[in-house]
This record gives C-alpha cells, structure tokens and sequence, in this order.
C-alpha cells in the first residue's frame, strides 16, 4: 500500500490546552505508521484557528494530496465549510469525519449547508451507527469507523464487589449537565453514607463548573465531592482505577471516548441513553442507561451494581470485551484502507501531490 501525505484539519490542541481529539491520535499513528502526516490547527482562537488552518491548506498544498477534515456543530462548522471550499478549489480529494451528538440537530437547522460539506467529500466517516442512520439523509454512503483507544495503557480490574466510588469524566459545559452529578451522589449517600464522587475535566467556561459546585454546596454533598479540574491524558487510567463506577450524565453525546476508557479499566458505566449512548452501550448487558436529568433513576442503577456483584462483574467484563474490539491495533487499517481508496486512480506516485499534479488528474 503506498503511503501519500495526508492534511489534517481539525483540533490539535494537546500542546496548548492538554485536550486530545481522535483526529490527534489518528495521525499521530498513521505517522507511526509511515504515512506522512501534516496538521492543522494547533490554536485555540475561533478566527486564529480559521486562518491557520486555511493558510496551512494553502501554503503547503505542494506538501498533500489528500486531506482529512473533522466536522463538528455549531461554530467549528464554519472552519469545515471554509476549509473544504479552498480543498475543491485546489483540487485536492479530502475525507469528513462526523462528530457530536449536536451534528443532526445543526444539521436540521442548516441541510443544505450540511448537504453541501457532505455531498462533495470523496468519502465521510461516522464514527457511530448513530451518526450514520441520523445523517444519512445528507449522504447515503457513509463509512462506519469507530472511535479506537489504545487498549494497552488501561489496567483491567473486573470489578465486583465495589465500593460507591464514582468517576465523572467529562469537560464542564451545560451540554454534559455535571450539575446532575452531585444530585446523584445526594441520593445515593442517603443509602451509602460513604460514597463519593470525582469529577475530572476542564472548565468550558460557560459556568457549569460554579453551578455545580453551588449544586453541591446546596445539597451538603460538598465533603463528598472532589472536582480536579482536568488532568493529563497519561494520568486518565490511573485515575479511572481509583473508582469503580462510571457517571455519565450528558445531555447530549455521540461515542465519547470517556465511556470507551472507563470500560476498558472495567469501571461499571451508568449513563444517560441520549444521542448516541444507547447505540454504543447496551442496556443490562454494557451498561445501565437511564433517562437524562433524572437523580433518582441514575441512583437506582447505580445501586442495583452495589447490591448485584453477578450483574457488576458482568457488565465490568461485558465493558472491557467491547474495548477490546475498539483497539487501535483492529482501527487503524480501516484507515489506511479508507485513505489509499481515497486517492484519485490517476496519482501513481508521491510526487504527483501538489500544484504539479496533471489537471486531468484532479477530481473534479
């Protein structure tokens, strides 16, 4: 298989605010791999990070023959649009990976816009069954590919006979609802007076951290709370194992790789069945699901694990057994298939990408 230069266009902001995207990991092993991989954008900024990736799609267009370009809601959509607009206009083939659980809200919203993106991509990826069957009436041909994880760097422990320690892992923003966390940990200390609860993710800055510490404060669960804010992506085992159930409380979500981390440590996974959960979870057998916003009912399941050690260490292995089969090591050729098909039939070489690459070659 020949190996092109790939432009990736998304977020890469592991430097600069410890946050990784799939799409870092994806390149970082196909670089691994003997791809040979460029990157766009390392900034933060909205309108920095629209203008660099658009100079890094110019500038170096001698430089890749194919590129790969995440696609979210929202704001992020616009660098999508804009981004794949200069693409066609260089003639260069790109790739669209979906994510968010928001996109077929947005997608609603803005069809023609979304249809537009879609329809020209020589292929898009949905890294869910939820994404594809939600969107595929924007584009019928989408690849599924899921989110990998690297298996290795999680510790198994089946877990059994547990204590109510639990682990949240996710940002602090309205649409995860972290507020929900500490009214779950309320109910459930009315029972197990010594639970507790560890929340773990940076600040988004729309306030949710200080609703959900007020939330906590309110309750009297405060003593019971620990909040870290967020932590390196090397350290995320390590503290997954200190708990040993997983709360999700989102309002919205798609395949967050959270849920895939704490079931590859064997954390028992209470969640929220929104958007793309109970696609990626199933109910009584990976995971307990119940609906969102609902203290009591999250609470319950939980308990159910406390009580139930046959159920806990069920679903514990059920948990890991669907990590195993979302492993790098069964991913990453999906890509590098998906990659090479990619191409336009005509480029027989590396040095063929570029602005010396032959008009009759370029996709129309």
């Amino acid at each position: 298989m020949t190996k092109y230069p790939v432009l990736f266009i998304g977020n890469f902001l592991s430097a600069s605010l410890g946050i990784r995207s799939i799409s870092e990991d994806l390149a970082e092993e196909l670089s691994a791999a003997g791809w040979t991989v460029l990157t766009t954008s390392s900034r933060s900024g909205r309108i920095s990070k629209i203008l660099d990736m658009l100079r890094t799609v110019w500038n170096r267009r001698s430089e890749y023959c194919l590129a790969h370009v995440e696609v979210y809601s929202g704001m992020a959509f616009i660098w999508a649009e804009l981004s794949c607009l200069l693409l066609r206009s260089l003639g260069k083939p790109y790739l669209l990976t979906l994510h968010g659980g928001n996109l077929p809200v947005f997608a609603q919203k803005w069809p023609s816009r979304v249809r537009n993106l879609l329809t020209h991509a020589t292929a898009v990826v949905a890294p869910s069954t939820y994404l594809r069957e939600q969107m595929a009436g924007y584009r019928s041909d989408m690849v599924l590919i899921p989110n990998p994880l690297h298996l290795e760097a999680y510790d198994f422990r089946p877990r059994s006979r547990m204590a109510p320690n639990l682990i949240w892992l996710r940002a602090f923003h309205k649409i995860y609802n972290p507020m929900l966390a500490p009214r779950v940990l309320a109910v459930l200390l009315k029972e197990f007076p010594n639970a507790m609860l560890t929340m773990i993710g940076p600040d988004k800055g729309d306030g949710s951290l200080e609703a959900t510490r007020q939330v906590a404060d309110r309750l009297g669960v405060e003593s019971h709370l620990l909040i870290t804010g967020k932590v390196p992506k090397s350290e995320i085992p390590s503290r997954l194992n200190r708990g040993d159930i997983f709360l999700n409380t989102t309002n919205i979500d798609n395949t967050p790789i959270s849920i895939l981390e704490a079931m590859a440590c064997g954390l028992c996974v209470v969640s929220t069945n929104v958007g793309g959960l109970p696609y990626l979870l199933k109910d009584e057998s990976e995971a307990l699901l119940a609906p969102p916003d609902d203290a009591e009912a999250l609470a319950a399941a939980i308990r159910r694990l406390l009580l139930q050690p046959d159920l806990a260490e069920s679903i514990s292995n059920a948990g890991r057994k669907k990590a195993i089969s979302l492993d790098w090591h069964a991913v990453l050729p999906q890509w590098e298939k998906l990659l090479a098909a990619s191409l336009p039939k005509r480029i027989t070489t590396v040095e063929d990408a570029g602005n010396n690459l032959p008009d009759e070659t370029r996709p129309a």
